[in-house]
């Protein structure tokens, strides 16, 4: 069944329901994210070492600080987005 046509909350509250029935089904969480977990640092690997030349401390440090980068870019972009629908707001209240 497609939820597409579904209004917003209606799809958050199916994820929820699809998310939550899954979870309680799960008794080793940890073993269940491994293979999720392995293609996300994978996926960091490949983006800072793509050539696959560095020894594993430093690929370590550099995925640490390019996925600090990253999560610090998206607050900056969070912070400009809050900001103009502040400005937006006042200006059409004014």
């Amino acid at each position: 069944m497609s939820f597409k046509h579904f209004p917003p909350e209606q799809r958050r509250l199916v994820a929820q329901i699809g998310a939550h029935s899954r979870w309680s089904t799960v008794v080793d969480r940890t073993a269940a994210m491994s293979p999720a977990n392995d293609a996300r640092e994978a996926r960091w690997a490949q983006r800072v070492d793509p050539d696959g030349v560095m020894d594993p401390e430093t690929l370590r440090k550099a995925i640490a600080s390019a996925r600090k980068a990253h999560y610090r870019r998206l607050a900056l972009k969070s912070a400009a987005a809050r900001r103009a629908r502040k400005v937006a707001r006042e200006v059409a209240a004014s």
